[in-house]
């Protein structure tokens, strides 16, 4: 089957599913809408991917740039004949694939888009059109799922998986090197790996963290990540005077990241929107307890007081009521682990779940054929 994969950058998402397609026995060609990102990351997609495209030099969809993306996608798909159109985020990939009336095509959701970015206007009105002319639909959770059917998506063409995790690399046993490195043998470590930008909020859980550490001196914090939001963070760790407590830092390899997991007590993310968060499975694969926004996406994962704990979303002060709670039973935390792992080996193996792929695309092809019979 030839898939033509078609997104905004070249993500470690993207680097999962391109390669799951790959072990799959597909012969793969990659669009991405940022060019620019795409070149500093071209090395790093994997063997085998036979095209390499970029439509634009910038990350943000400018409007006025439709029409002209539109043309130069169903000029890209007359030219390659791919089997199937697999494009997202709704308002790039998917929006441009839709506009170009590219048919076998599956869109998919990466969470937000849907969730956050479109509840009104023109970003609403485009996601229906996107839906409209989708012949399946990729979304992670139920909430993505239930939105898609509100916008028009008609549920039978909707497949709907976690991307779920390694369980083989995200495991509780392994090497935790981060304590000893930091002087933190004795510590109560938190961790938090999404992105510093607004969405994910990650300027209240630091707010939460610094209130919760004026209290309990054991408290310690590892941000990993990156994004725009670093000056403030440093900022807000400088005012506290709490460089000692919080460590940032920027980019850990995939095959390092678990190591900072086991290391942490427990999994902290004050996101404001998601869908099936990765981070969140990766944490709980690896045992590790968790503490996070209390929002549709994360309620399908975490069970109050059997593998975690949520709090409302953007309340600073029931954030840092439950850290300081959290740290207060070891036996709480540690069971709250073992049963978040249970989860994440029922529910987020990458392996089984990837296999989703291909039946959603042997739906759209179905379909399409269907349509125009």
């Amino acid at each position: 089957m030839r898939v033509l994969y078609f997104t905004g950058g070249f993500s470690p998402h993207d680097r999962r599913f391109v390669k799951a397609l790959l072990d799959a026995g597909m012969e793969i060609s990659f669009l991405s809408y940022d060019g620019s990102a795409l070149e500093e990351s071209k090395d790093e997609l994997p063997a085998g991917v036979e095209h390499v495209i970029g439509i634009s030099n910038s990350s943000q969809m400018r409007w006025i740039s439709v029409p002209g993306h539109a043309r130069r996608v169903r000029s890209i798909v007359q030219g390659m004949q791919p089997d199937v159109i697999h494009a997202g985020p709704m308002h790039q990939g998917a929006l441009l694939t839709a506009l170009a009336d590219a048919h076998p095509f599956v869109s998919m959701s990466w969470g937000s888009d849907l969730l956050a970015g479109a509840r009104r206007g023109l970003p609403r009105w485009a996601a229906r059109f996107t839906l409209s002319r989708s012949d399946a639909f990729i979304g992670d959770c139920q909430a993505v799922r239930m939105r898609a059917i509100e916008l028009g998506m008609a549920q039978e063409r909707i497949m709907t998986f976690p991307w779920g995790v390694d369980l083989e690399r995200f495991t509780p046993v392994g090497d935790a090197p981060l304590r000893a490195q930091l002087g933190w043998q004795d510590a109560a470590v938190l961790v938090s790996t999404r992105a510093w930008e607004p969405l994910y909020g990650v300027d209240i859980l630091l707010q939460a963290f610094l209130k919760a550490s004026s209290q309990d001196g054991s408290l310690r914090l590892l941000l990993v990540g990156g994004g725009s939001q670093r000056a403030l963070l440093e900022e807000m760790i400088r005012k506290a005077g709490a460089q000692k407590k919080v460590h940032l830092i920027e980019r850990v390899s995939e095959v390092e990241l678990p190591g900072y997991y086991r290391s942490a007590n427990l999994y902290l993310s004050a996101s404001h929107s998601d869908g099936s968060s990765v981070s969140l499975l990766e944490a709980m694969a690896c045992g590790l307890p968790v503490l996070v926004s209390d929002i549709p996406g994360n309620r399908e994962w975490v069970e109050a007081r059997a593998n975690g704990w949520l709090f409302p979303d953007g309340d600073v002060g029931a954030l840092t009521e439950a850290i300081l709670r959290s740290g207060q039973s070891s036996e709480d935390l540690k069971a709250a682990g073992v049963h978040g792992r249970e989860i994440a080996v029922q529910r987020a193996d990458w392996a089984k779940n990837q296999r989703r792929l291909v039946e959603a695309y042997e739906m759209a092809i179905q379909y399409a054929r269907e349509r125009t019979a």
